[in-house]
């Protein structure tokens, strides 16, 4: 049967104007690095946009099973409360189809737009599930994917499938299914489902994740509505599509040596360049992917003193309503000295992701050794592992210790391991492969990558059946007004703040160089006397103004054109905030001893040249005095970004 039948979609609803803001590259890594040879780890994180009032349209597909064993438990009942849930968050935007299996698989509707008309009837095919039959989960997953596969409206819309099985297969082989781009997030529902299973078919799709819902909780009549709306959120907050991340090595300075980007999958460029390439597919409104470049650093001991080495370059790309995005290439500059520590201790971002990633390792291990009957070894594994977050400064830490705290209660007996410990803990690692949300066994406890539009809908999905709850386009509206591009308007100040920078560098330099010049020009034949001392006070300090002003405009002028040449540290704005204070208040003094003494000068003798002249250039002064204030300002405002 041909399944291109899809309702076409109301027109998209107008674009952004900058839809590169959709996602920013932050780079972590050490500043510093010797000549000798040596590796380095860089952190590379992309995030998504702080507002989802500009998403990507959702085709979502939801696989149920309705096979005999659903019947039990009110699992059915459960199923169908979590997708009338999921009916009511979506979007006139969004378009949803179901697909029911049991020993075969039945496409109940197409993709169909949720309009206020057809959620009374999508709601009425819900309504109609009945349990029966065998489980046959690949055939469900493959009907699932040729309805995404046979859409004839695809332009920037995000495909998804969400299936739900609470058993192991009995007929038919899932595993042999190729899902493709397409993201397909599985739900083990019940302590019988067959984990192994559900986790390979997640992670065998690109950026689908695994969830454990456990229905021996306190609260299994909403335990699956939670866990739907927590992965729903993640969905119709989508802000990029097919994201993908480029790294090139620089041959002469470095080679990569490794690129850690959990589960997602890596292609490595045959074109001679060394290049890495990881393929992320979705991302969601503040979700954040990080991935660990390991470096290494070539030896240029014989060759140069001190450089600034760049050592790779970064892009990325998505597609955002129908449009393909590059981002220009970016630069991981490392200064490079005789001086730079052979072993200097790596920057706080990059230590808690390398801890987190060995968190997660220690998971698997635990795993491994639970699944051999080595309960004891596993918990001794995770022992270690909670004591090692004791040497962590970071706001994930609390979450990470009650995760493994959660897990040494579940693999106290191998009953518990076998019903509730392995499949939390492969949920566990499926959240930190995918750094995306999964639940372990509930949406409410372990909350690890979940999203301000997840913790609303949690909330929202424990409410009454009854109580009416917004859409999907309704909660934008709701949520604070926060610019979706503040990363970029961040950025943007700074630059701003730079290029004013610059030019009251140059200001002052030219005041004070006019106000020494002038005061030098009015010297008479007397000038060595004390009465003249004054003057020859606030000139020099001009002198000192005028120089320190060129050393600090030419420094600003490089940063501004190429940033990476000279890293600041927190002490450099130090340093720059305090010479601007202490030479403004000596200018300052000077400018108004000299004034002060002028005016004495003339209501005694009278006004001359001499009077005129150093009048203007205490008016110099002062006009230099008030740009090297409004340098100290601007120093403040740099310190107070940085710390």
């Amino acid at each position: 049967m041909a399944l291109n039948d899809d309702e076409e979609p109301p027109p998209a609803k107008p674009g952004m104007a900058r839809p590169m803001h959709q996602v920013l590259l932050t780079k972590y890594h050490n500043r510093k690095a010797p000549l000798a040879a040596n590796d380095q780890k860089v952190v590379l994180e992309l995030k998504g946009a702080s507002s989802a009032s500009s998403r990507a349209p959702l085709d979502l597909v939801a696989v149920i099973d309705i096979s005999g064993s659903m019947e039990y438990g009110g699992k059915l009942d459960n199923a169908k409360k979590a997708l009338h849930f999921i009916i009511r968050k979506l979007s006139s935007h969004d378009r949803l189809s179901i697909v029911q299996f049991d020993h075969e698989a039945t496409r109940l509707c197409p993709l169909r737009c949720a309009t206020e008309a057809t959620k009374a009837e999508l709601e009425a095919l819900v309504g109609s599930l009945k349990a029966r039959g065998a489980t046959n989960i690949q055939a469900g997953l493959e009907t699932g994917l040729d309805v995404i596969k046979e859409r004839k409206f695809t332009s920037g819309r995000a495909a998804n499938i969400m299936l739900m099985s609470d058993g192991g297969q009995n007929e038919g082989d899932a595993r042999k299914v190729e899902p493709g781009t397409v993201p397909v997030h599985t739900f083990g529902f019940s302590s019988g489902h067959d984990t192994t299973l559900m986790d390979a078919i997640a992670k065998k799709s690109l950026g689908g994740v695994y969830n454990f819902v456990d229905d021996d909780s306190n609260k299994p009549s909403t335990n699956l509505s939670e866990t739907f709306s927590q992965i729903l959120a993640g969905l119709v907050t989508t802000i990029a599509l097919d994201l993908e991340l480029t790294v090139t090595p620089l041959l002469d300075e470095a080679t990569i040596k490794k690129v850690d980007a959990g589960s997602y999958p890596l292609d490595t460029a045959t074109d001679g360049s060394s290049s890495v390439t990881v393929r992320f597919g979705t991302l969601y409104c503040t979700e954040a992917r990080k991935v660990i470049v390991e470096l290494a650093l070539g030896d240029h001991t014989a060759s140069r003193s001190s450089y600034n080495a760049d050592v790779a370059y970064v892009q990325y790309r998505f597609s955002f309503e129908g449009q393909q995005v590059s981002s220009s290439p970016e630069r991981i500059t490392i200064h490079r000295s005789r001086r730079a520590p052979v072993s200097a201790v790596a920057p706080p971002q990059v230590r808690s992701e390398v801890a987190r990633r060995e968190h997660a390792d220690s998971i698997k291990a635990a795993m491994e050794k639970a699944d051999g009957d080595k309960l004891e070894e596993a918990r001794k594994i995770l022992g270690e592992a909670l004591k090692a977050l004791e040497r962590i400064v970071d706001p994930m830490v609390d979450m990470l210790r009650k995760e493994l705290l959660k897990l040494l209660e579940l693999f106290k007996t191998k009953d518990i391991y076998e019903k509730q410990g392995r499949p939390s803990a492969m949920s566990s690692v499926a959240g930190h492969d995918r750094q995306r949300f999964t639940a372990r066994g509930d949406a409410e406890e372990i909350r690890i990558f979940a999203t301000r539009r997840m913790d609303t809908y949690l909330e929202q999905a424990k409410q009454p059946d009854d109580k009416p709850i917004p859409s999907a386009d309704d909660d934008v509206q709701e949520e604070p007004e926060v610019p979706h591009d503040l990363p970029a308007a961040a950025a943007a100040t700074s630059m701003e703040r730079r290029t004013l920078s610059v030019a009251l560098r140059v200001v002052t330099t030219v005041l004070s160089l006019l106000a020494f010049s002038i005061m030098a020009g009015a010297r008479t034949s007397a000038w060595d006397s004390g009465r003249y001392e004054t003057y020859r006070y606030a000139i020099g300090l001009n002198v000192v103004v005028c120089f320190y002003s060129i050393v600090q405009a030419c420094a600003k002028i490089r940063r501004l054109f190429w940033p990476s040449s000279m890293p600041q540290s927190i002490s450099s704005y130090c340093y720059s905030l305090f010479l601007d204070q202490v030479l403004a208040y000596l200018l300052i003094s000077a400018s108004s001893a000299a004034a002060s003494r002028n005016h004495l000068w003339a209501s005694t003798y009278g006004r001359d040249q001499f009077d005129s002249k150093v009048n203007i250039a205490v008016w110099f002064s002062f006009l230099g005095f008030l740009a090297l204030s409004a340098n100290a300002l601007i120093s403040m405002a740099n310190l107070f970004s940085r710390i």
